[in-house]
């Protein structure tokens, strides 16, 4: 078990991740790759990016291993911000740090040449790596991002409610059922017994979809403190077929009667109540900013049991995510529901295209608590 110890600052200073952690959810999922489960949040996605990389995973696997500790260094806090950003942190990284973090691995030994290279600071091994990573994700992350960032966000709308209902405690509470908030102290179900004392640095709330099961931070205690916790799925899972995406958009964008697609204002609601109906198109608008199903009926002037079936049929279209609070559900917009919204317009696409992977060499060769 971990231990979170919170003093009156911490509480104050508690915050949560404004997005998805590029290199947080890159780490991750690497874990994911490796498992072998049929199940349908990850199952399509793994056969899919196991398609996409291209020796990428073999040259990572030292460096993450399947279970326990893997360098705080992969996951700077720039991910947060994008991709290019964590790369650039990872390239400014000191040896002292390299060669302190690595030889914590428990294969110390038996790593290849280049990570070993790598652990003595030596800046070429380094460019190997940050390519490699920049691969990764490219192949298994980048094509699924909007998706990614829905779950986030719908994760993110439920804690931020818990929040203003509730204050810090309410957050903590809200928290998923491996996590339990015993103030001033939160107990994280943890592969190892440990304690983390925050002595006023407060704590970063980082919602992850590719962390599974028992949540995730730092092992070294002077870092920043964050804990990555996993968010609730949709049983459908990630899926990534470019060729179909666009068709969904530009109906929502051909039914609004403009060549270019675009769609806003009152004129893509009333296109958008033709394509699916005046009610339904309501519910949808009304779903945009996160809301219960009891609040949806009261908005849209329909009973309970209507609200919670419009809702029903547009989270099997793919256009609302459901997330479980308590008692309650909270209800937000897939990124195919908000295209939708704004009719397709050009340039937002909701949907990215899998990028050209760079070169990457080729030579070198489950719970993910970290010690």
């Amino acid at each position: 078990m971990l231990r979170v110890h919170f003093s009156e600052l911490d509480l104050a200073r508690l915050r949560m991740a404004v997005r998805p952690d590029a290199l947080w959810e890159t780490v991750l999922s690497f874990h994911r790759l490796r498992e072998n489960r049929a199940e349908s949040v990850y199952g399509k996605w793994r056969s899919e990016a196991r398609n996409r990389l291209n020796g990428e995973a073999r040259l990572l696997a030292p460096l993450i291993p399947s279970r326990g500790y893997f360098p705080d260094f992969l996951t700077p806090a720039e991910g947060v911000i994008g991709c290019d950003a964590a790369m650039s942190a990872l390239r400014a990284i000191s040896g002292e740090r390299l060669h302190a973090e690595l030889t914590g691995l428990p294969a110390a030994r038996a790593l290849p040449g280049w990570i070993r290279d790598l652990a003595q600071g030596e800046r070429r091994p380094l460019d190997r790596l940050i390519s490699t990573l920049r691969a990764y994700h490219q192949a298994a992350i980048a094509p699924y991002w909007p998706h990614i960032q829905a779950r986030i966000e719908a994760d993110r709308v439920a804690r931020g409610r818990a929040l203003l209902d509730g204050g810090a405690d309410g957050l903590l509470a809200s928290l998923p059922p491996t996590m339990r908030w015993r103030a001033p102290v939160l107990e994280v179900d943890y592969p190892v017994d440990r304690d983390l004392w925050l002595r006023g640095r407060g704590l970063l709330l980082l919602p992850s979809f590719f962390c599974r099961g028992t949540p995730v931070t730092f092992r070294n205690p002077d870092l920043t403190p964050v804990l990555v916790y996993p968010v609730e799925h949709a049983r459908c899972g990630l899926t990534s077929r470019p060729e179909q995406r666009p068709a969904v958009a530009s109906a929502a964008g051909s039914a609004s009667g403009s060549g270019s697609g675009a769609g806003s204002g009152s004129g893509s609601a009333r296109t958008l109540g033709k394509l699916v109906g005046q009610t339904r198109s309501a519910v949808l608008l009304e779903v945009g900013g996160g809301c219960t199903t009891s609040e949806l009926a009261r908005r849209v002037g329909v009973s309970l049991a209507s609200a919670s079936q419009h809702a029903s049929v547009l989270r099997e279209a793919g256009l609302v995510h459901t997330l479980r609070q308590g008692g309650a559900v909270l209800h937000t917009l897939t990124p195919l529901g908000a295209a939708l919204l704004r009719g397709g317009a050009p340039g937002e696409r909701v949907f990215g295209v899998p990028a050209a992977l760079p070169p990457v060499a080729t030579s070198g060769r489950g719970p993910s608590g970290r010690g």
